[in-house]
This record gives C-alpha cells, structure tokens and sequence, in this order.
C-alpha cells in the first residue's frame, strides 16, 4: 500500500509516462505503431467493404468478423493517437475526466472483441454439430441478441471503474506509468486502502476474458469430439480447416494474458518497460493481424483482394 506520507490532491491532470526507462526511444517506438495503426485501419475497413459487398459472405461467421473489424477499429482508434501525440509531440499530460473516459473504454472494447470471439467459437461448433440447422439456429435475431449481450456485458463490467477511480482523493504521484490511463496503474499510484480496487481488477478479468477462454476451449473440445467421430480423413480435415483462422486469432489474442498471468503466479517479475510493450500488444496487434489471417484463408476474400490489386495496376 502507497504510503500517504506526502500524499498529493486528486489533480486536473495526469502524467503519462510513456514506456518508462525508455523514454529517449518514444521515437523509435513511434514508428511501428504508427505502422500498426495504418494497417489496422486500412485492413479492417477492407474486410467491412468486401463482407458489405459480396452477398456470399453474408452467413454468420462473416458477420461476426465484421463486428469484430468495428470493435478493432473502435478500440485502435481510442489507443493509438494519444500515444502518439504522446510519443511525437511529447503530449504526457491528459485530463483526470480524459483519464476516466480512456479507463472505460479502452478494456471496454477489449472485452467485446473477447465476447466475440467466444461467439465465433459458438458460431463453429454449432456449425461442426448441427451443419443442417446452421442457418436456423444463427439467424440474423440470434446475431443481435449475441451483439447485444456482448455490448450490455462489457458495460456492466467497465462502468464501475471510472466511478470508483473517481473516488480516490490522495496519490502519491500523478505520473502514470503507462502510454495510456490504465484503471490498476492509476490505483496503484493511489493512497490508502485499495484491496477493493484490486478486487474488482481481478473480477473483471475473470467475469469476461476468464469467462470467455473457459468456454471457448469448451467448445474446441467438442469441437474436436465432433471431428474425430467422422471416419473420413479427408472430412475430418475439412471439418477443421473451417476452425483454422478462429484458432489462429484466439491464440493472438489470449497467449498475452496467459502468459502475464503465468509469469506473475511464477513469481517472475517483469521489467516495468517490458511489462508495458507487453500491455499495448494486448490491444495493437491483434487488431493488425486478424484481418491478414482472415483474408489469407477467406477463398472470398482473397479474390476481392486481388481484383483491388488488379483494377488498381490497371
């Protein structure tokens, strides 16, 4: 627990530190984040037009990846121009209420792209299981009730933190060692007791990614089951090829939390620079790759793709 010793005001402004102990290469740093944002950007709009445009890729599993390219969007897009501004122009100051707004939404959208993954998982074991009643069991109403659910779910779970982020008093510094307003770094530069905060950190992690990657496996596991009954070698990889890309993106984008949360049950204490890179990969990269993975295996996609390519050359 901070000492409160010489305990400081709740402030107007925090102090974004950046990447701590590697502030003279911010601009190094600023450049493949940038790059990431650009492809981010152009890659998920890519896959919105070409799902909006062919009528073929208008089932659920493609409207799934179309939420998915919007929240990736959504959730680069509250990340990235601030450390940016942050990195090039040595922006550090933000807001207490800025602070309060980046808390929430930012995990917000984390949250979703968690819950839509778990969806896209229910997508293919329902399609692995009941081939036949596809269609009518992931009708475009079932589709809503999912995004709603999502939606409502990651605002129960993240309205709480800027109300009780709101109600510290005292910190021990206002410099947040972080590129971006993170609710545990602001807690942890907070005085007094702060077990409920950690509390409430800990369940959020296990209300929504914990949650998620329980049943996700759940569903590979039947999955799986399904698969292995089929006495076909040639229809058994079939089977799994549909699952292929899901896959890839599940392990982007759950293999950090598990590795952080492995690394501190382990007792392995990271350095507080490497622990921060490590943080902006959980929201920068898999907005990036997801739409690479899904255009490389998409047969649909891929011929969109090269037409652009091909009109363009012409």
């Amino acid at each position: 627990m901070p000492s409160c010793n010489n305990s400081l005001p709740k402030p107007l402004l925090f102090i974004l530190a950046g990447i701590p102990g590697l502030e003279s290469s911010h601009g190094f740093f600023s450049v493949p984040f940038f790059l990431i944002f650009v492809i981010t950007v152009v890659g998920n709009i890519t896959i919105l037009c070409i799902i909006r445009m062919e009528k073929s890729l208008h089932e659920p599993m493609f409207l799934l990846l179309a939420m998915l390219s919007g929240v990736d969007l959504c959730l680069v897009s509250v990340t990235v121009p601030r450390m940016l501004g942050l990195f090039w122009m040595n922006a550090k100051e933000i807001s207490f209420d800025a602070c309060l707004t980046q808390m929430f939404f930012i995990p917000s959208f984390y949250v979703m792209e968690s819950g839509i993954l778990l969806a896209m998982a229910f997508d293919r074991f329902v399609a692995i299981w009941c081939p036949l009643r596809y269609t009518t069991i992931l009708d475009n109403s079932m589709l809503v009730k999912m995004a709603l659910t999502i939606l409502v779910r990651a605002v129960a779970v993240l309205t709480p933190a800027p109300i009780l982020a709101e109600r510290l008093e005292h910190f021990h510094t206002h410099i947040i060692g972080y590129s971006y307003c993170a609710y545990m770094a602001v807690v942890m530069i907070a005085c007094g007791d702060i077990s409920d905060h950690i509390v409430y950190g800990l369940m959020v992690i296990v209300a929504s990614v914990g949650f998620d990657l329980f049943f996700i496996i759940l569903s590979y596991g039947l999955i799986l089951r399904a698969v292995f009954q089929i006495p076909s070698w040639e229809a058994r990889g079939k089977a799994l090829s549909t699952c292929g890309s899901h896959l890839c993106v599940i392990g982007l984008f759950y293999s950090p939390v598990v590795f952080s949360v492995l690394a501190q049950i382990l007792g392995y204490h990271m350095a507080p620079h490497l622990q921060i890179i490590i943080d902006n990969l959980y929201f920068l990269v898999p907005p990036m790759v997801n739409p690479l993975i899904y255009g490389a295996r998409t047969k649909q996609m891929r011929e969109w793709v090269l037409r652009i390519f091909h009109c363009q050359r012409d």
